[in-house]
């Protein structure tokens, strides 16, 4: 196993991938309870029954796509990457395409699956490897810097660190509210084993917050461990339903595939590049066996569809499993073994609240960010579109939306700045394909 996972090559041993697996594991055991409350539609009163998915399911579904994907990503990639269905691609799936459009969940879930099924295509012809690895180097750090600030922000937001505020957009929140103070509590209890050099202290900050939570009443203590697992029959195979029906073939759904198409690949692909970049795993810039890892998540995404929920797709929750050490595929087989215990285990995961994954959110958001030394910000036709990737995502509150307006400046500056034989004739196509994209969004 060792010498599979490459243990000695990569300076790691078995305590601290199965820390980094579990640190990984409990920064997005949330999706657990999140993608079922999304996909059902769960904050909408009154909804026809043929809208409305069914919780039980979805919940089942959320936890084997990603423990298949997960596996696959460990065994196949090798990357200490988890998947899961995808936030923001399930609010698309559920509030766009079924609640806005009012198109059948198993004909999205139909969607969902053409989807997977041409990523896996593209995969196999080596396209989508060749592509990430035309990404310049430059760009690649403000990727990874852009999540970092990416993720901090969703950490600030779902510590109550940062609110709405109608006036200025975002505001400071009320630090005397009883979640908060849990969440800063964390912070600084994380930040100080960090500082200390304590390893998995990433994880261990989070074991830490629940505990003082549920001592001073802030996190629910569970008043069982055990339950039974729902039926996933309400939602297995649904999507093959929609296939062999004629009103499925539609232009509005081929857009709808598209759009799942084009976000999918630059939210994964940003997140591979973040998280290897994060692990020291990219080489003469390129990533290695980057074609696996990608055929990790067209797999889990069709197996996803098949199962009855949205698009799984990488996290960037991985990436505080290997601040806790994580450094390979090994790690993304204790967190998909977690996810498969989940179902048996799902009252336990009402102590992962949000105070408990913000701090680990915000600290790994720090870590991330550190790859903007790497970037030579001295020279414009760089610094411009660097810049613009990394500011753009945290703004927008989308990855792919932020690596959309770097793409397109970068071409500009380095073609006015006379470095044109210096771009990758592969970003060309990217600024077509992006500014099409803004143009018919």
């Amino acid at each position: 196993m060792q010498k599979y996972f490459m243990f000695k090559e990569l300076g790691t041993n078995y305590r601290r991938e199965i820390i980094g697996g579990m640190t990984t594991f409990l920064a997005m055991a949330y999706i657990l309870v999140v993608n079922p409350l999304t996909l059902t539609l769960s904050s909408v009163p009154d909804l026809p029954d043929s809208l409305r998915m069914d919780y039980g399911a979805v919940f089942v579904a959320t936890a084997l796509a990603a423990a298949i994907g997960s596996i696959v990503m460990g065994l196949l990639g090798k990357y200490p990457l988890a998947l899961a269905p995808g936030m923001g691609l399930n609010a698309f799936f559920a509030y766009s395409v079924v609640l806005g459009s009012g198109v059948p969940w198993q004909h999205a879930l139909g969607a969902v699956f053409i989807s997977g099924v041409f990523f896996f295509l593209l995969t196999l012809t080596g396209l989508r490897e060749k592509l990430i690895n035309a990404i310049p180097i430059e760009l690649k750090h403000a990727v990874g810097a852009g999540i970092g600030l990416y993720i901090t922000f969703i950490g600030l937001q779902s510590a109550g660190i940062v609110v709405n505020n109608d006036a200025t957009l975002v505001g400071l929140g009320d630090l005397t509210a009883g979640p908060t103070l849990l969440a800063i509590f964390g912070i600084i209890i994380t930040v100080i084993m960090m500082t200390r050099g304590i390893n998995g202290a990433v994880f261990f900050g989070m074991i830490i917050t629940v505990i003082v939570g549920m001592i001073f009443n802030l996190i629910e203590t569970p008043d069982k461990i055990v339950d039974s697992v729902p039926s996933l029959a309400p939602t297995f195979g649904a999507a093959f339903s929609s296939l062999g029906d004629s009103s499925f073939y539609t232009m509005g759904m081929l857009g709808i595939i598209l759009t799942l198409l084009f976000v999918d690949f630059f939210d994964n692909a940003g997140t591979l590049v973040a998280v290897a970049n994060q692990a020291g795993m990219i080489k003469d810039n390129k990533l290695p066996r980057a074609g696996r890892a990608l055929i990790a998540d067209s797999v889990a995404t069709t197996v996803g569809a098949v199962l009855g929920t949205s698009t799984t797709t990488s996290y960037i929750e991985s990436s505080a499993g290997v601040a806790a050490g994580a450094r390979t595929g090994f790690a993304s087989l204790v967190t998909a073994a977690l996810f498969i215990l989940s179902l048996f285990f799902f009252p336990l995961l009402s102590v992962v609240t949000a105070a408990v994954t913000a701090p680990a959110l915000i600290i790994v958001g720090a870590l991330m960010v550190g790859s903007l030394g790497k970037i030579e910000w001295t020279k414009f036709e760089v610094a411009v579109p660097a810049f613009l990737t990394m500011i753009a995502m945290p703004l927008t509150y989308s990855i792919a939306t932020g690596i959309a307006i770097g793409f397109i400046f970068y071409p500009i500056t380095m073609i006015v700045k006379g470095r044109m034989k210096e771009i990758h004739p592969i970003m060309y196509l990217f600024f077509v394909i992006f500014v099409l994209y803004f143009l018919f969004l």
